[in-house]
């Protein structure tokens, strides 16, 4: 009896083995499925097509284990291709990765019955670039899962600057930009105030003297006349049109002589400090001037025949515009663009008996890194310009001492100094109360102050005023702006 039982037992056995074989060869074999399709029509199914699906996301190459409350008798790939199956022992099966996509294994019993189903997405395997993220951005949450044959970034950072490198990690993994969702959002983006100084001074000094020189003399009929008239080419121009000494000698042989001499020494200092404020990340732009007006052509009515003239504005002022990305604690990356310009009549033109002026700008564009409150020279520059002409009559101009009835001068010398500082700050918000205006107290002064006295307005801070003692400050003297 004893034999008898243990020879059952093997046959069972040998049974049970010859089953996890066939089930294991319809798991690896895709001709077999429509085979199955059969038996899992039998199986109950939900609106959902599996009773009880779930999802399960693998990469590829990668294998999960499944255990099973029950024997094993049919499992049903519905693509061996994205997936597989393969059946070991009798409740235990692995569901190994095969290539990017998404397919679905249900599990059967010996009944018929369903006994676990599972919704595939194989994925690339993303392990390598979570731990190169987590390695890179330890403080960071950036979570990485796969879409299809693409990536997708979730999770929160400090900075644009983490962003942007998990950003560049995920595109290299993906193999293109266009292959990565980015959702990551930035914590408490930071603020970046960025003060401009621009510092020019200019020094010039021009002088000019020249003699006109003409003269008629007559000798019985015959009369010669004499007529020099020097020009002044360093400026194109006499410096002071009319400023002259004419000088005449005789009657009827008469020589006349016109001398023109000026001399001119200016200084122009020009100071702007724009400020601007703009979230990390963004970009900010600024101007204080204004537009002018220039002929831009002819636009004719083929009907009425009527031309009028097309106006085009150009800007001028102060511009600032700046795009700051905070790349760490206190470090700041900027993209800085300043202008300062101003019209000026010295190469102006006039079109149609229009004048139209020129502008004189000075302009700075570039990138740099400052750390926040750090100040740096952007642009520098030191101009010296020496122009000297001399325009006469060919030998009479070279004559020591007379010559110079024969010749004009031109000597301009121009000094520039111009120095462009910036500096950031990562600011925060602050109460209206904290804050100051220009016109804070400002007062008009009364009818008798500005009739008698010739006051424009009031010093308008005293010491001791009520607000100074709510504040806490303590001046002494008078303060604010005062009218001399």
């Amino acid at each position: 009896m004893r034999r008898m039982t243990t020879s059952r037992s093997m046959q069972a056995f040998v049974v049970r083995a010859m089953s996890f074989t066939a089930v294991t060869a319809l798991a690896l074999n895709p001709a077999l499925t429509p085979v199955l399709a059969a038996d899992r029509a039998t199986a109950p199914v939900s609106a959902e097509g599996h009773m009880g699906s779930r999802f399960l996301a693998l990469g590829i190459g990668k294998s999960i284990v499944i255990d099973l409350p029950r024997d094993i008798k049919d499992v049903l790939v519905a693509d061996p291709k994205i997936a597989n199956a393969v059946v070991r022992s009798a409740q235990r099966a692995y569901i190994i990765g095969a290539t990017v996509g998404q397919t679905n294994i249900v599990f059967f019993d010996a009944t018929g019955q369903q006994m676990a189903a599972y919704d595939i997405a194989v994925t690339r395997d993303l392990n390598g670039a979570r731990a190169a993220l987590k390695q890179m951005l330890p403080n960071a949450d950036v979570r990485i899962e796969g879409i299809g044959d693409g990536v997708m970034l979730t999770g929160s950072v400090s900075s644009p600057q983490e962003a942007q490198q998990a950003n560049d990690i995920a595109v290299r993994l993906a193999g293109g930009a266009d292959k990565v969702v980015n959702s990551i959002a930035v914590r408490g983006r930071d603020q970046v105030m960025l003060k401009v100084t621009v510092a020019e001074v200019q020094r010039n000094i021009i002088k000019q003297m020249g003699v006109d020189l003409s003269a008629s003399l007559g000798y019985g009929t015959a009369v010669v006349k004499f007529n020099n008239t020097n020009p002044f080419t360093a400026l194109g121009h006499s410096l002071v049109e009319g400023n002259s000494t004419v000088a005449s000698f005789g009657s009827t042989p008469s020589v006349t002589a016109t001398l023109k001499a000026m001399e001119s020494a200016g200084v122009i200092r020009t100071l702007a400090e724009p400020s601007l404020t703009a979230i990390s990340g963004e970009t900010a732009n600024f101007l204080a001037g204004g537009e002018f007006p220039v002929p831009g052509g002819n636009s004719c009515d083929p009907v009425t025949r009527i031309c009028t003239t097309q106006i085009a504005f150009k800007k001028f002022g102060i511009s600032l515009g700046f795009t700051p990305i905070v790349l760490s604690e206190g470090r700041i990356s900027l993209r800085v663009a300043t202008e300062v310009s101003e019209l000026s009549q010295e190469n102006a033109v006039t079109i149609g008996g229009t004048s139209i002026p020129a502008i004189k700008t000075n302009r700075a564009d570039t990138t740099l890194e400052i750390p926040s409150g750090g100040s740096m020279v952007m642009a520098g520059l030191i101009k010296q310009q020496t122009k000297q002409s001399i325009n006469g009559l060919p030998g009479l101009a070279q004559l020591p001492v007379l010559g110079s009835l024969f010749r004009s001068r031109d000597y301009v010398n121009n000094n520039t100094e111009l120095m462009v500082l910036v500096t950031p700050f990562i600011v925060r918000a602050v109460a209206q109360k904290d804050l100051s205006r220009p016109d804070d107290g400002f007062a008009d002064a009364s009818d008798p102050q500005a009739d008698l006295l010739g006051s424009i307005n009031r010093v308008y801070g005293a010491p001791g005023r009520p607000d100074d003692k709510k504040s806490g400050k303590n001046y002494r003297g008078t303060y604010g702006f005062i009218t001399d």
